[in-house]
């Protein structure tokens, strides 16, 4: 068999534990793992002695928002910045201007990504407009997904948020039908809206504008409450209902309940309610701001629990790129500046960084920043794990190596914004992406290119919740 690439000697991930074996790739597929490689030819031969080999991280919500905002960051600087962390596929949620909420708007998203993304990816869609035509659209052009804010647009930014947006509950309760139709999973940002304004404006009329007057106006049961109205519904809807960003405790303990009782939904979290708490708004100020907010070190032990247990299937990042201008108009006033940081680039760092130290097993880690995502969203077996037939995205991760996350080695447009993890040293490094078969990243170096990443569609009848 003559291969394009041979990964030699890797200490390799698979969903059945960790095997030295050596790894072969063609036309970007896996084609074998033997023990003994001998008369394999290739024309490429990589040593993996001492190195992990991953399925390379999926993040299942990440933002870019092309072509809105280039200044914050596009498909190209997001997807490289992707790479760089050994993310090689990304879901990318549908903010843009004007909101990826119909065929026409999904369509043009869909051709500029192809162009420009250096890793994978799959593009959700905004069901708000409640209109069954636009939504089969999207399905047909290939929806990853679909999404919903409970919370009202943004003030200045309706149009992109047009069709993401449904505060009231019986427009919720359609859209919820509507997306159960395809199949497809619809991911949630849980938020009840009225309570939201309501703890707002109370904190507005008592002058507060100071960086932690925004967390206040989020407690945990603006979140919990919205996260029992959705699960309630869905009690006779049944759509593939996913809770993105859980926070906390409180919240959590909501989600565990409904799940007791039989429910299908699934929930993510992000590294940033993992590694940060409220305290670090006081380290990083506008740059921690995030929705929904930072919390507690109890709530942080709670989900570090839900994740161990399975209540929890993913971590993902909910990658947001703004501008350094944009956060530091919040230094005088907290409600001028949007919320969102980056932080691909630390996902799989900061997984692998527990499962080196103990916190959780090495195939924990790959199943929740990779194989749970791909079953979920229906992308499994061909992404999310290492086995013959599958695509070769791949990580070559060293143990003995550690990252310290310095602001001028990151690839993403929003480097000087991410604040929270500068500084933070991860037991661990990424030595090379591949994408596909290709190598997109390699020793610090970006070496692929714009269209290197494939647009993924998912099948509907993989989505799957067996974890």
């Amino acid at each position: 068999m003559n291969l394009d690439t041979l990964i030699k000697n890797a200490d390799v991930v698979l969903e059945s534990g960790i095997a030295r074996l050596d790894l072969g790739i063609s036309d970007g597929v896996i084609v074998a793992l033997v023990a003994d490689s001998a008369g394999l030819e290739a024309d490429e031969t990589i040593d993996a002695s001492g190195k992990l080999l991953l399925p390379g991280a999926i993040d299942i919500h990440f933002h870019c928002r092309a072509p809105a905002y280039p200044q914050r960051g596009d498909f190209a600087t997001e997807t490289r910045a992707a790479a760089a962390g050994g993310v090689t596929t990304v879901f990318e949620m549908p903010i843009s201007k004007p909101c990826c909420a119909t065929g026409e708007i999904f369509a043009m998203r869909k051709a500029l990504a192809q162009r420009d993304a250096y890793v994978n990816f799959g593009l959700y869609g905004a069901p708000g407009l409640l209109d069954r035509g636009e939504i089969a659209a999207m399905v047909d052009q290939g929806a990853i997904a679909f999404k919903i804010f409970m919370t009202a647009a943004p003030k200045g930014r309706d149009d992109e948020f047009e069709g993401l947006c449904l505060p009231e509950v019986p427009d919720l309760y359609q859209a919820l039908k509507l997306v159960a139709e395809t199949g497809l999973v619809c991911a949630v940002h849980a938020e009840n809206n009225q309570l939201l304004e309501w703890h707002t404006r109370q904190l507005v009329t008592a002058g507060r504008n100071d960086v932690p007057a925004h967390g206040e106006s989020r407690p945990p049961h603006v979140e919990a409450l919205a996260i029992a109205t959705l699960l309630t519904l869905n009690q006779s809807i049944g759509v593939n209902l996913h809770i993105a960003h859980l926070s906390g405790a409180e919240p959590l303990a909501v989600f565990r309940r409904f799940k007791a009782t039989g429910s299908t939904a699934s929930a993510e979290t992000c590294p940033h309610y993992l590694f940060f708490t409220e305290d670090d708004l006081a380290r990083v100020g506008p740059y921690a701001k995030v929705n929904p907010p930072l919390r507690k070190a109890a709530d942080q032990a709670a989900l570090w629990e839900a994740l161990i247990d399975g209540t929890v299937m993913a971590i993902t990042t909910d990658h947001s790129p703004f501008t350094v201008e944009e956060k530091e108009r919040a230094r005088t006033d907290i409600w001028a500046t949007p919320p969102g940081a980056p932080g691909v680039e630390e996902l799989l760092l900061g997984v692998m960084h527990e499962a080196l130290c103990g916190r959780i097993s090495v195939n924990k880690a790959v199943d929740l920043v990779a194989t749970n995502g791909a079953k979920r969203f229906g992308v499994y077996p061909q992404r999310g794990h290492i086995g013959i037939g599958a695509a070769a995205d791949l990580v070559i991760y060293d143990p003995d190596d550690e990252t310290t996350i310095r602001s001028d080695m990151l690839f993403s447009k929003a480097r000087d914004c991410d604040k929270l993890y500068d500084g933070m040293t991860f037991k661990g490094a990424v030595n090379r992406t591949i994408v596909n078969g290709k190598t997109v990243f390699n020793d610090g170096e970006i070496v692929g290119a714009a269209g290197d990443g494939q647009f993924l569609r998912p099948d509907p009848a993989r989505v799957s919740l067996d974890f």
